[in-house]
């Protein structure tokens, strides 16, 4: 009885380390895939890796240091936000938006973006319209010295502000959709048209000082997008489109 018993704990304890270890082993692949989706997608961002890039997947692993598992996996990730595509007899490549895309994912765009701003508008309070204004009072330090890169991450900070309280879960899907679709041309829009930078920090604060004065749903819905508008129709004159 005593061998058995034993027999028993001693296999019982067995599986139980092998359970640990293979979680232990799925927590790193996780997180070793979360680090490489995080690094080819501030590279793609930042036009490190610019349309029509390969991506070559024992490459990259090799730069970060870890298996070509994890960097599969966030290529494919990347893949479903369109930021990188499949190409026959080419393999992985960084995803290019033409004009004509970009033409239609801004309009998309600038329409579900206005509508989560109004409906997030009443939800927005003192310290959110401060976060705001702090982070467009470095959009505005940043003109001086202007840096597209940094200036479009926070133009991004500052409208997540607005539309994070949108209550509809399926429109604020299709922003951040619109948002990951313009990730890897968004770096460079500013490129294309640094004077609009201007006008957009100034049009931010307006857009705030209209949220903060109670305006009409309409009328905040219509500023933001009409701000996003501007900032396409500026892109598509400067490149001739």
């Amino acid at each position: 009885m005593t061998e058995t018993a034993t027999g028993t704990t001693d296999s019982a304890a067995g599986t139980q380390a092998a359970t640990q270890a293979a979680t232990q082993a799925a927590t790193q692949t996780v997180s070793k895939s979360e680090q490489a989706y995080a690094a080819v997608k501030a590279r793609i961002v930042d036009g490190t890796y610019s349309p029509g890039y390969r991506l070559v997947l024992a490459k990259i692993a090799e730069d970060l240091g870890v298996s070509v598992v994890p960097v599969r996996e966030a290529i494919r990730r990347l893949e479903a936000e369109g930021l990188v595509k499949f190409e026959r007899n080419v393999g992985a490549t960084v995803s290019g938006i033409d004009p004509t895309e970009y033409l239609y994912t801004m309009q998309t765009l600038s329409i579900v973006e206005g509508a989560a701003t109004a409906l997030s508008a009443p939800l927005i309070g003192e310290a959110d319209v401060a976060r705001a204004r702090a982070v467009n009072a470095q959009m505005r330090d940043c003109l001086q010295h202007f840096d597209p890169v940094r200036f479009t991450a926070l133009n991004q900070d500052f409208h997540s502000v607005l539309f994070e309280h949108c209550p509809n879960p399926h429109i604020l899907d299709l922003v951040h959709r619109g948002w990951n679709r313009l990730a890897s041309l968004r770096s460079s829009t500013f490129r294309f048209v640094p004077g609009r930078a201007h006008d957009s920090v100034e049009e931010h604060e307006a857009l705030l000082k209209l949220i903060e004065s109670g305006a009409s749903p309409d009328d905040i819905e219509r500023a933001a997008r009409l701000h996003r508008s501007a900032t396409l129709d500026a892109y598509l004159a400067q490149t001739n489109h």
